[in-house]
């Protein structure tokens, strides 16, 4: 493979990721709208978005081994390529979280429980998180990079809040129907969406540096 071909292979390479990454937030906004306007339509639709995202983890990852057997790629390429294949592990376990949402949504009440205000904050901040590394990878952006891993403590406060005060409503309301356990689980996923966004970022640090970036906690 000559070198010129092999850079515009590198670009392609991005490219790609960009595109797994909207779909991943399409798939979350999916979700988010099927919760707002309790559609079992639209949360079926999710896994349409997931299947498609599955499959540009399978082309990702072929992209990345041919560039590896062929090229034998030195430093940063290595680094690019190897970061690569890890971002779109996580990012396959976003789409697999947002069809889990999308599944226990048409498990609430026939949708009559209003879901929790802050799950759509969650989702919000989470999937800007996700765009926000992708676009750190492209750009070898360790700033932004950091700046998605900071945000999770966004992500888990609200988490904790939702859970606190799902648990009130659980302990003072005898009658409850357990879809306040749906929702909690809704909300666990959105953290866990979060927790992958922040892998992300920590790949792109290693991409920079050759070290995993890892917050003390």
């Amino acid at each position: 493979m000559a070198r010129q071909a092999y850079q515009e292979q590198l670009l392609k390479l991005n490219g790609e990721l960009i595109e797994m990454g909207d779909l991943c937030e399409e798939a979350m906004s999916l979700v988010m709208k099927a919760l707002r306007e309790k559609d079992e339509q639209i949360a079926d639709s999710v896994h349409k978005i997931e299947r498609k995202i599955d499959q540009k983890e399978r082309d990702i990852e072929a992209m990345c081994m041919n560039l590896l057997l062929r090229q034998q790629p030195v430093s940063g390429d290595l680094r690019s390529i190897s970061s690569a294949l890890r971002m779109i592990a996580d990012m396959e376990r976003i789409g697999d979280q947002t069809a889990d949402i999308a599944d226990v949504s048409k498990h609430l009440t026939g949708f009559q429980l209003e879901v929790h205000p802050k799950i759509f904050d969650m989702g919000k901040i989470a999937s800007k998180m996700v765009n926000d590394s992708v676009n750190a990878f492209v750009r070898k952006d360790d700033k932004l990079a950091s700046e998605v891993i900071a945000t999770d403590d966004q992500v888990d406060r609200l988490f904790e809040e939702v859970k606190a005060e799902l648990m009130e409503e659980i302990i003072k309301n005898a009658n409850h129907t357990g879809s306040e356990l749906d929702i909690l689980m809704i909300a666990k996923y959105m953290e866990r969406i979060g927790d992958h966004a922040v892998n992300l970022g920590e790949w792109v640090h290693y991409y920079i540096y050759g070290e995993k970036k890892v917050e003390d906690k």
